[in-house]
């Protein structure tokens, strides 16, 4: 409930009022997510695949578009829970930021020295723009032979011995949206092999469970994704990612 909302009673209108609770924004940040209990963590299952909640049998649509961004603690896991494998699922990509080189670092100071640079941003985009956006990836033409490449991808994980849990069906979902966004951003209208494979790690990674012979292996399960990456064939001729051109 401090996720999704609260039903409270009113006595001096003796009805049911819901407060909705913080889930209800366009993005939601959950710092540290692996510190929420699985009850809070399975809450977002529900909101991340049908951008809903369901409080006291009444269903909520979230606002659109609907993101969550969140962090997780590497290093630190005094009074963690592992984020079961049906979340990680549902997020699109998993990113390792790491440290800032030197020269990052050196400008964190400089920023942070006499202000707060977080009182000076300004919003780049509104809502509108942001949903023109998706629709604009959403309707990038991706060829039969690229969507393939995709489903080879997904099956090839399933199937490496090295692998005990392959990707999902969301997964080749997921890589193919994931792809057309790189495209738009290249300034293309369609997406090509080079954009699946950019994404391939970050989108697909997370969902992998090594197998045991891996794991005594010490062989971490992208290692195990670039060897499948490297050995699925890739789709080359023209006729196969680039669209069609009408003839009359």
């Amino acid at each position: 409930t401090d996720l999704t909302g609260v039903t409270i009673y009113r006595s001096h209108t003796q009805e049911f009022e819901f407060r909705p609770g913080p889930v209800f924004a366009n993005i939601v940040i959950g710092d540290e997510i692996n510190r929420a209990s699985p009850k809070t963590q399975s809450a977002l299952l529900e909101c991340m695949q049908e951008a809903q909640t369901t409080v006291d049998g009444t269903t909520y649509p979230l606002p659109r578009p609907f993101l969550v961004v969140a962090t997780q603690n590497p290093v630190e896991m005094e009074g963690t829970y592992a984020l079961p494998e049906a979340q990680r699922d549902r997020f699109m990509a998993r990113l390792s930021v790491g440290y800032p080189s030197r020269d990052a670092e050196v400008e964190m100071l400089d920023r942070q020295e006499a202000v707060d640079p977080l009182a000076h941003l300004v919003p780049v985009a509104t809502v509108d723009h942001v949903t023109r956006l998706v629709d604009v990836c959403r309707r990038l033409y991706a060829a039969p032979g690229v969507k393939q490449y995709v489903v080879d991808l997904a099956d090839a994980t399933r199937r490496d011995p090295m692998l005990r849990l392959g990707a999902s069906p969301r997964a080749g979902i997921q890589l193919l949206r994931a792809a057309k966004a790189l495209a738009a951003m290249s300034g293309r209208d369609h997406v090509l092999p080079d954009d699946v494979q950019e994404f391939a790690e970050p989108v697909l990674v997370h969902r992998l469970l090594p197998s045991t012979e891996a794991r005594l292996a010490g062989q971490a399960a992208a290692e195990t994704l670039r060897a499948v990456v490297a050995r699925t064939p890739v789709p080359g001729a023209a006729h196969d990612v680039a669209p069609r051109a009408a003839t009359g």
